[in-house]
């Protein structure tokens, strides 16, 4: 990388200290959103959608619980001008629902975007022109003074043809590239144009200031916000609002610092689409304060649902990393991690706890409709114990001993290792079974009998390479007895150590599994468990 020194800061600190966000430690509440989605995302994909396929994606924000909506550049193609034609001509804009245009601060653009917004109750008219030195100097060659009136005249002009077209209609003013202009000149060109708008309790307004591009770390921007909060004019009227971008990786904490630094709403994406590496991404951003205990006032309760058509309609694909709504975020491969998350789980259980504090899942997946089983624990080479034990228990009702979970844990790590792949719960189900379970070699036991005398005589009928023995030993329980006869019988030498059994299913008939424990000679503990109807007879030596 010998080319650094070509590259320099472009970002302009506020000319006071700004710090005061840096107190606090969370947000409080959650801002008014804006999806952009229709507008700012439509404009970044591939292939554009279609005017049904926006009609649909519109009906999906309006799900999910935006209340305002950036619908498009009305002048910008005849698309984008019949899709706001057909939500207004189709009443498909709820009550409660205000939808927002964008236009350049430009007379023509400005007076066709009126003409598309003809019957419109209620519109948020969103006017911008570009104020960063970069621009000023390279792409439109004018002075601070010439690029302000442009904003003034845009500003008047909105004012004026709102006045003179019917419907309810609030203007929004972003002085675009905000991240790279000198924050005086920021804060006097917004201020000339609330100056022209001169807004009041009853007929706010929106000043939004871009990260167009970020150029800083978040706390820069974080100072440049604060800044403006604090210097804006009418600043009771004003709805100050947010529209990160992800030049640099830090949309999200952009937005929260931002939130914390004094603005009131924030425009975004789902899943951060947009331009280069996107806007910020309010799916992450409303569930982060989910997972503190603020209400987003949104609704992703069904994140799979809203993911599958999110793709279907932008033709984009969700990263499996991607937070909260990713395919592996809750995802534990990790032994240590499957083991912590199992105890976790318990633990809430038996504590009845009011609080979430599972180790290694930030919310309840359940909460957006994920699932423990398939979206959790997921088992591969590098899982543990408490993986393996988990998903045979919640999937099979079956609690292994903790040494025999231990083993069976290593068992499943060796064959996805062999065979390179994840394996489902059934395939380790079937593990389970073939490798402890009704084991009848190279002893099978027939039948036995039980009398009691002085404790427990054992009669036990095994079959044993092809031949029919019957072995007798006594004991101070049934089991002790069986394995006393077989040691008899077959001169084995082993202890048995470990006996556990339960019921498969809560009910008197239900069936009932055992599990035993040997060790060997040379102190190796090798397992078998048995399942029957009978929880008495259920324990079979294997």
């Amino acid at each position: 990388m010998e080319q650094f020194k070509k590259y320099k800061r472009q970002y302009f600190m506020p000319p006071t200290e700004c710090m005061d966000w840096a107190k606090k430690d969370h947000v409080e509440k959650a801002p008014i959103w804006c999806s952009v989605d229709l507008r700012d995302g439509n404009q970044a994909l591939i292939v554009p959608m279609t005017l049904q396929q926006k009609i649909s994606f519109f009906k999906l924000l309006v799900k999910v619980g935006f209340k305002e909506i950036e619908v498009g550049f009305p002048a910008a193609s005849e698309t984008e001008y019949q899709f706001l034609r057909a939500l207004i001509e189709q009443d498909l804009i709820p009550d409660d629902v205000t939808i927002q245009v964008l236009t350049q601060a430009r007379e023509h653009i400005i007076k066709k975007t009126f003409e598309a917004l003809k019957g419109a109750k209620k519109a948020v008219v969103h006017v911008y022109n570009s104020t960063s030195l970069a621009q000023r100097e390279q792409v439109f060659h004018k002075s601070k003074e010439e690029i302000l009136q442009i904003a003034v005249d845009g500003a008047a002009l909105l004012k004026k043809l709102a006045d003179e077209t019917e419907g309810n209609f609030s203007f929004e003013y972003s002085p675009e590239s905000f991240t790279g202009t000198e924050m005086e000149y920021a804060l006097e060109v917004c201020n000339a144009v609330l100056d022209v708008w001169q807004p009041t309790a009853d007929n706010k307004v929106i000043i939004n200031l871009p990260s167009t591009v970020q150029h800083s770390m978040p706390h820069v921007y974080a100072s440049q916000i604060e800044y403006m909060s604090k210097n804006m004019k009418y600043r009771e009227n004003v709805v100050l609002s947010l529209h990160p971008h992800n030049d640099r990786g830090s949309g999200v904490s952009d937005a929260e610092m931002g939130i914390l630094a004094g603005a009131d709403r924030i425009e975004g994406t789902l899943f951060g689409n947009g331009e280069r590496t996107g806007n910020v991404d309010i799916v992450t951003l409303a569930m982060n304060m989910y997972s503190q205990g603020v209400d987003p006032e949104l609704d992703f309760t069904n994140m799979p649902e809203i993911c599958e058509e999110y793709e279907k309609y932008t033709g984009m694909s969700i990263d499996m990393r991607s937070p909260y709504s990713g395919a592996l975020v809750f995802a534990a491969f990790s032994g240590s991690h499957q083991d912590a998350i199992a105890k976790g789980m318990k633990y809430r259980e038996e504590n009845n706890c009011e609080h979430w504090t599972v180790p290694y899942l930030p919310i309840d997946p359940t909460d957006i409709g994920r699932h423990y089983e398939a979206d959790v624990i997921r088992i591969n080479s590098q899982s543990g114990k408490g993986g393996v034990g988990y998903i045979l228990e919640q999937y099979y009702g079956l609690n292994l001993p903790p040494k025999m979970r231990e083993a069976m844990g290593y068992a499943t790590k060796a064959v996805s290792d062999e065979q390179h792949k994840e394996l489902l719960p059934d395939e380790i189900f079937e593990l389970f079974k073939t490798r402890y379970e009704d084991i009848t070699t190279p002893f099978s036991i027939a039948e036995v009998h039980f009398k009691q005398h002085n404790g427990i005589i054992a009669e036990v009928t095994v079959n044993y390479q092809g031949e029919t023995k019957v072995a007798v030993a006594s004991g101070n329980g049934r089991l002790n007895a069986v394995s006393n006869a077989l040691k008899k019988q077959f001169r084995l030498q082993y202890d048995l150590v470990v006996y556990q059994e339960h019921a498969l299913e809560a009910s008197s008939s239900s069936r009932a599994i055992a599990y035993v424990g040997i060790k060997d000679k040379d102190g190796k503990l090798h397992w078998g468990a048995g399942l029957d109807q009978d929880i008495i007879r259920s324990f079979r030596v294997q």
